[in-house]
């Protein structure tokens, strides 16, 4: 390479390394450059303790390995020529240039991209190559010989950098762009930012400086060169006359100089609103119609006032702001659609006023105090409300009310009179009735033309001392159009009950009581209630009041207080006194009552309570003491509890007795606590053994006519089997008062339609007089079973089917055993 392509400084280093042994040489194209390049320097030493000497990177001090000494290549990108670019040049000191060298380089793009001449070592670029894609590539060179193929230097890397060019405009990546600003915000309000990106090299030279600059809609925006912010540039953003704005922002690189590359992007700017506006009605008055028989609550209409903001900047407030707007109707704000709802708050009447006049005022709920000064933020229109007639029924006056009468009124006589008038321009006449419903004995009557309230029955305050009726009053040619009143009926006392003893009075006194003793205090009870209260005087009947036993004493509270006269009473004498006692209200007019307040005397102890209060009880505690009486009580129970085992024990004997000499077998009785299903119910229980106790034979001891085989039969069995108990029946005997009982219990248990058809055991607890036997049961009896014909038990219906079948069937046995 000659030495001028070189820096001076790079081509004494240059030399030097050539004298100090380097392998090889690397040496850069630079001359092609329209500007110098910075030559970069890097020296492998092979042996240790060797170091750079100065910035020329000469290593001083033994001997070092030949080396690769090198440059990076550089190569322009956007290469147009027809062409290969010339890269660079490797040559190693050893080459004579006698091609005996050959050159060669692998690594990206080598053979492809990048071409070397393997004898001079020039690298050429055959392709287009694009810094944005790929900034560099990284190559191995080695130089072999020619004849042997073996490596005369080891093999290194080196470095192929592309080298921008100002080639890519800058484009706005986070696109597209939305920004907001309020309306009315002052000059230099930031809205948003924006940002370019240029794909040049940034360390290189002003490729990749970019500035910003705005291409439309400078007149309200600005943005900065450097950062991209945009800042509003005027004061008087209206959102109301426009809300939003496209800018077109551009990105310019080379800082802006010319023939720089630029990109550009369309902003937009969306103006958010402020309440600066208002609220407005379209009209200043407005007209309703409503009919004057329209319940509270009733809306009248509607009406809206306008707002040019949006959002909560125009949610309303309505008010009436006149008195008499105020007292008959009232406004509400439909919160959805904000508009005033005007409403009935008063009943209206047509017959007195047609015509109302209503303001209503609009005002924002939400006030920005920044606007303030551009004015008030309400406004006002008028309602009219007409009132439209309808035919109404007639109206009480007064409404409703109070009225008395004398319980003691006769029938017929007037309680008051109520008045109703047709409020319509006719004035139709009214006629009046009682709703029945709330006068449902007829207690009250009225005159149907002038509404005169009389009484229908005989009153009695003490039953109802109020009735409240309803009143109907109706037009007399339109029943339809009918009027309620409810009307109040107080019944005043009248003195017609006399007082009575609160209770039918008892008392007792002791016999040792002493003169002026309190025995009992006397009160009463009067149904009437007197305006001024109750008074009542208490007095003995004439014919008790020169008794010389009690006295009565008025306490002047409506009570009065018995006490005793004379020392000491007996009651073995008289031990019961009647006092009849006279009570007179204070009226008008005075009625009285008698009651008689019973005294007995009774026997007290030294505290003076009360003992006994009978005489016979009197006279059996002269006689014994208390202790005396328990002990001959538990005399008289032990002698009847010896008297009673005696008996027993006896009974007991003579039944033991007769059953060794009769050689009595009973039959067993098996009781059930529960019902059993019916005659064909053979499962609920063990038939077996009810019909064990009737099939037998007659079983005799060792004499009787059976032979050896037959007496043992019966001596196995006797332990088992029992026979029903036998008793002889006298001819002279009469059963035909059993017979009526138990057939008149068989028919009403047939006829008793609340007893289920179950069967049932029945213990008949009844015993004739003067019967020759213990027991009316076949059991226990002393006759044979040969003897008595059970057949009329077949007439007892279907209940005893089974037990006359037991029975008939038993009686057949014994008759084919006796023939």
């Amino acid at each position: 390479m000659p030495a001028s392509c070189l820096p001076a400084p790079l081509h004494a280093a240059a030399q030097g390394m050539g004298l100090l042994g380097f392998s090889w040489t690397l040496s850069l194209l630079l001359c092609a450059l329209e500007r110098p390049r910075a030559l970069a320097v890097r020296v492998e030493a092979a042996s240790p303790g060797l170091e750079p000497a100065g910035d020329s990177a000469l290593l001083v001090g033994g001997r070092v390995k030949r080396g690769w000494v090198w440059n990076q290549f550089f190569v322009v990108e956007e290469y147009t020529g027809t062409e290969p670019l010339y890269v660079g040049k490797i040559h190693s000191d050893s080459d004579e240039g006698d091609g005996s060298i050959k050159y060669t380089i692998s690594g990206e793009g080598a053979g492809t991209i990048f071409l070397i001449d393997e004898v001079t070592g020039d690298i050429h670029a055959t392709e287009r190559l694009d810094r944005e894609q790929k900034t560099f590539y990284t190559l191995r060179a080695q130089a072999r010989d020619r004849q042997t193929d073996q490596l005369l230097e080891p093999e290194s890397e080196f470095i192929i950098k592309v080298q921008d060019i100002n080639d890519s405009e800058p484009r706005f990546l986070e696109g597209p762009y939305i920004g907001s600003v309020a309306e009315l915000s002052p000059v230099g309000t930031s809205v948003m930012q924006v940002m370019a990106s240029d794909a040049d090299d940034p360390t290189y030279g002003s490729s990749a400086r970019v500035v910003y600059s705005v291409l439309d809609g400078e007149q309200h925006f600005t943005v900065d060169s450097k950062t991209g912010v945009i800042r509003t540039a005027v004061a008087d953003l209206d959102r109301e006359t426009q809300d939003r704005y496209e800018v077109v922002i551009r990105a310019t690189d080379m800082a802006g100089q010319l023939g720089g590359l630029s990109g550009s992007t369309t902003v937009t700017i969306v103006i958010t609103d402020v309440n600066d506006n208002p609220p407005r009605f379209p009209q200043k008055m407005y007209q309703f119609s409503v009919a004057e028989t329209a319940p509270t609550g009733t809306a009248v209409g509607r009406v809206k006032a306008e707002d040019a903001d949006v959002g909560e900047n125009t949610d309303m407030m309505y008010q009436i702001k006149d008195e008499e707007g105020v007292e008959l109707f009232r406004v509400t704000t439909d919160s959805n659609t904000q508009e005033a709802v005007v409403l009935v708050q008063k009943p209206l009447d047509y017959e007195s006023k047609r015509v109302h006049t209503v303001v209503v005022e609009a005002l924002n709920k939400f006030v920005d105090p920044r606007f303030v000064d551009l004015g008030t933020f309400r406004d006002q229109t008028i309602v009219r409300v007409s009132v439209l007639d309808v035919d109404e029924p007639p109206e009480f006056r007064p409404p409703s009310g109070l009225m008395e009468v004398q319980e003691d009124a006769r029938v017929g006589s007037v309680v008051g009179v109520v008045t109703a008038l047709d409020p319509d321009a006719a004035n139709s006449p009214v006629r009046y009735a009682i709703d029945r419903s709330t006068d449902l004995e007829s207690i009250f009557d009225i005159d149907a033309n002038t509404g005169a309230i009389m009484t229908g029955k005989v009153l009695d305050r003490e039953t109802a001392g109020w009735h409240n009726i309803t009143v109907l009053a109706m037009e007399a040619d339109n029943h339809s159009q009918v009027s309620r009143a409810s009307l109040r009926i107080r019944i005043l006392d009248v003195n017609d009950n006399p007082p009575e003893l609160a209770t039918p009075y008892e008392a007792a006194v002791c016999e040792d009581a002493k003169p002026g003793q309190l025995i009992q205090t006397i009160s009463v009870v009067d149904r009437d209630e007197p305006q001024s209260g109750h008074r009542f005087y208490f007095t003995l009947v004439p014919e008790a009041t020169n008794n010389r036993h009690f006295s009565l004493l008025d306490v002047q509270d409506n009570t009065a207080a018995v006490h005793t006269q004379r020392v000491g009473f007996n009651r073995q004498e008289q031990d019961i006194y009647l006092l009849p006692i006279l009570v007179v209200d204070s009226g008008p007019p005075a009625l009285s009552s008698t009651g008689t307040l019973t005294i007995r005397v009774c026997g007290c102890d030294s505290a003076g309570a009360i003992q006994s209060c009978n005489s016979t009880a009197y006279a059996m505690t002269a006689t014994l003491s208390p202790g005396a009486l328990i002990a001959l009580l538990v005399c008289i129970l032990i002698l009847v509890v010896l008297v009673l085992l005696i008996l027993t024990l006896k009974r007991h004997h003579k039944s033991h007795l007769a059953s060794e000499e009769d050689e009595d077998m009973r039959d067993n009785v098996i009781k059930y606590n529960d019902e059993g299903g019916g005659e064909q119910d053979t499962e609920a229980y063990d038939m077996s053994a009810l019909r064990s106790l009737y099939d037998f034979s007659e079983i005799k001891g060792g004499d009787g006519g059976g032979g050896a085989g037959d007496g043992g039969l019966s001596s196995s069995l006797a332990s088992e089997l029992h026979a029903l108990p036998q008793w002889v029946q006298s001819p002279d005997l009469d059963f035909s008062m059993f017979r009526d009982y138990i057939s008149k219990k068989v028919e009403q248990a047939d006829e008793d339609p609340s007893v289920p058809p179950y069967d049932s055991f029945q213990t008949y607890a009844f015993e004739g007089a003067d019967s020759p036997v213990p027991s009316l049961s076949s059991i226990n009896t002393w006759s044979t079973s040969s003897e008595q014909d059970f057949s009329y038990l077949g007439s007892w219906g279907p209940r005893f089917r089974q037990l006359a079948t037991l029975y008939a069937g038993h009686k057949g046995e014994e008759e084919g055993e006796e023939s």
